[in-house]
């Protein structure tokens, strides 16, 4: 399923595979269609050693927002989590919701995240990488929010 997404930093192309995350990739085109994202921020960017990410999805910007239902994992316990791959985000076991996130550099976590897809094309990846650049908001008390780029207009599906 190719995703777009339109974020003021630019527009990032995404590939999911329903056949390795169904209900994954059918949760986040339902939410999709239904413009569950539109005019959203992306609110928590990681850039150490072992954690590289960028993650979306929670309407309300805290971390803590979803869509007021968590479904089951879809594992196969081998993920590696490289860079340009997009996983779905959770707070445990069966968790996931609409959170997900961007893989800015390979990261070294459990696998225990549902890979939606990946990053679709070098354009789209350097658009998450100067989002990355940007680093965090100084006036960020949890320093986690991008400082730069991550609002996103529209996810379309096709």
């Amino acid at each position: 399923m190719a995703v777009t997404m339109t974020l003021k930093a630019g527009v990032v192309n995404m590939t999911f595979d329903r056949a390795i995350a169904p209900c994954a990739v059918n949760s986040f085109e339902s939410l999709a269609q239904q413009k569950y994202f539109d005019n959203t921020d992306c609110h928590r960017l990681v850039m150490s050693d072992s954690l590289s990410i960028l993650q979306c999805g929670d309407p309300t910007a805290t971390g803590t927002g979803g869509p007021g239902y968590s479904f089951a994992d879809e594992l196969s316990g081998t993920e590696v989590y490289t860079r340009g791959m997009v996983a779905m985000a959770n707070s445990g076991a069966d968790t996931n919701g609409s959170q997900f996130f961007i893989v800015l550099a390979d990261s070294t976590l459990q696998a225990n995240y549902t890979v939606l897809g990946w990053i679709s094309d070098s354009a789209s990846m350097a658009v998450i990488d100067a989002i990355g650049a940007k680093g965090v908001d100084p006036s960020d008390s949890a320093g986690i929010k991008p400082a730069w780029g991550a609002h996103i207009d529209t996810i379309t599906v096709s």
